[in-house]
C-alpha cells in the first residue's frame, strides 16, 4: 500500500482540550488531512502548565501531532462564512463543544449535511447529546466520579482517587475514532454520511465491565481494592528492598511457585492458605507474611527468580523506565517528530502496527497556532491572499 488508509480524507477538527484532539490525532496518524480550527488565542490546552516546551504545554504536544492549524475568529461574519465553506469541503467533522454550540454557530449537522450529505459528523460531549444532563460540563476528573470509577479506585477503606492520566478523555477519543472509521466504511457502501455521538460519561460506563455485571447480577456495589483482586490472593503490589513489584499468584500452581521462590513452602500446610478460597478469606494475614519476605529482596533479582518459575510479576516502572524499556523501544513506542520552531521532540508511538504500511512514517510535529491558515484555505477552498484570516502565519506548510 503506497498510502495510508485515510490519505485523502479531509477532517475538520473543531475540538479542544484532550478527548477530541486525541481522536483527531489518531485519524491524522492514519493519513487524514486534519485541520485544527483554533480561536485567535488558541486551544486552551496550549496554555495548560507549567511545564512548557517552547511555549507549548505537555498536554498540547501529546495529542496534536499530524495536524494543520488554522485560526478563525467566530466573532466575525467573514470567518463564520469560511468555516461554513470548509465544512462543505470536509469528509469528516469532529467537535466537542457542549450540545447546541455548533448549531448556534451555523455549523450543526443538519445544516452542514443539507449541502454535504456525505459528511461524517462526530459530536463528543461530557454527558451525551441529549437527556436531562446534556448541558452539564465535564472533565475527566468529574466523569471518573460521576460514572462510578472513583468508587472502585483506591486503597481498601481509603479515599477515592482518580487514575493517573485523563484516561476517559482518551477512551472517549478512541471510541469516536473507531466510529468515524466505521462510518466512512459505511459511506463507501451507501454513499451517505451520518452523525455520530459519544461522550465521556458513556465511554466511562462501558469500562466498568465486570464491576457492572457484579452489580447487575448480585446488587452489590464493588469495593475499592487498591492493587488487589477481589477474588484472588496474592494479587497486588508489594514493596521490595529497592522499589515495588506486582505479583499475581492467586492460582494454586502459581502460589506454590511463589512460595518456592520465597522459601515459604510451609504455608501450604497452613489451612488458611492451602487453597484459593482460604487465601481470599484470610488475605490480610497472608499479606503480612508475604510483605515481610518480599521486602528482603531487590526488585530485579526477585523478578528474575519469579519469572523463571512462571509467576506473573512486574516492576512498577516510572516514565524513565518505561521509555527506556527494551520491549517499548523494540516495538517503536518512542518516535520523533521535527518542527522548525521548537525542534525535534519525542512522541509516544502507535499502539497498533499494520503489515501493509508504516503508520509512523511521515509523522509531523504538533503545529504552532495558525501555522497553516493560508495553506489550508488554498488547498481546501482555493483562497490565497483574499479571505485569509488575520493572525495566521501565511502559507507555511
Amino acid at each position: 500500500m503506497s498510502h495510508k488508509p485515510l490519505t485523502g480524507i479531509r477532517v475538520l477538527d473543531f475540538t479542544r482540550l484532550f478527548a477530541g484532539p486525541f481522536c483527531t490525532m489518531l485519524l491524522g496518524d492514519l493519513g487524514a488531512d486534519v485541520v485544527k480550527i483554533e480561536a485567535p488565542d488558541g486551544d486552551p490546552i496550549r496554555h495548560q502548565g507549567p511545564p512548557f516546551h517552547h511555549g507549548h504545554s505537555m498536554s498540547y504536544l501529546a495529542v496534536n501531532r499530524n495536524k494543520r492549524s488554522i485560526v478563525l475568529d467566530f466573532r466575525t461574519a467573514e470567518h463564520k462564512a469560511i468555516a461554513a465553506q470548509l465544512a462543505q469541503a470536509a469528509d469528516v467533522i469532529v467537535e466537542n463543544f457542549r450540545p447546541g454550540v455548533m448549531d448556534r454557530l451555523g455549523l450543526g449537522y443538519e445544516k452542514v449535511a443539507a449541502g454535504n450529505p456525505r459528511v461524517v459528523y462526530a459530536s463528543m460531549s461530557g454527558m451525551g447529546a441529549d437527556g436531562p444532563d446534556r448541558d452539564l460540563g465535564a472533565f475527566d476528573l468529574t466523569i471518573q466520579a460521576e460514572g462510578g470509577y472513583m468508587s472502585i479506585t483506591g486503597a481498601r477503606g481509603g479515599a477515592p482517587i482518580k487514575l493517573g492520566t485523563s484516561a476517559f478523555d482518551l477512551i472517549c477519543g478512541q471510541y469516536a475514532m473507531g466510529a468515524i472509521v466505521t462510518a466512512l466504511l459505511s459511506r463507501e457502501r451507501t454513499g451517505r454520511g451520518q452523525r455520530l455521538e459519544t461522550s465521556l460519561f458513556e465511554s466511562e460506563i462501558t469500562f466498568l465491565v465486570d464491576a457492572a455485571m457484579e452489580y447487575f447480577l448480585t446488587g452489590r456495589n464493588r469495593e475499592k481494592w487498591g492493587s488487589e483482586h477481589a477474588a484472588q490472593a496474592p494479587y497486588q503490589a508489594f514493596q521490595s528492598a529497592d522499589g515495588w513489584v506486582v505479583i499475581g499468584a492467586g492460582m494454586q500452581k502459581l502460589f506454590e511457585s511463589l512460595l518456592k521462590v520465597l522459601g515459604l513452602p510451609e504455608l501450604l500446610q497452613d489451612g488458611r492458605f492451602a487453597d484459593l478460597a482460604g487465601r481470599v478469606q484470610h488475605r490480610s494475614e497472608l499479606q503480612q507474611i508475604l510483605k515481610a519476605e518480599v521486602a528482603k529482596h531487590g526488585t530485579a533479582s526477585l523478578i528474575e527468580r519469579l519469572r523463571a518459575e512462571g509467576v506473573p510479576c512486574a516492576p512498577v516502572n516510572n516514565m524513565e523506565q518505561v521509555f527506556n524499556h527494551r520491549q517499548a523501544l523494540h516495538r517503536g513506542m518512542v518516535q520523533h517528530v521535527d518542527h522548525p520552531d521548537y525542534g525535534r521532540i519525542p512522541v509516544v508511538g502507535p499502539a497498533v502496527k499494520y503489515s501493509e504500511f508504516d503508520i509512523a512514517a511521515g509523522w509531523r510535529a504538533p503545529p504552532a497556532l495558525g501555522e497553516h491558515t493560508g495553506a489550508v484555505l488554498n488547498d481546501w477552498l482555493g483562497l490565497r491572499e483574499s479571505g485569509e484570516p488575520p493572525g495566521s502565519r501565511g502559507g507555511e506548510t
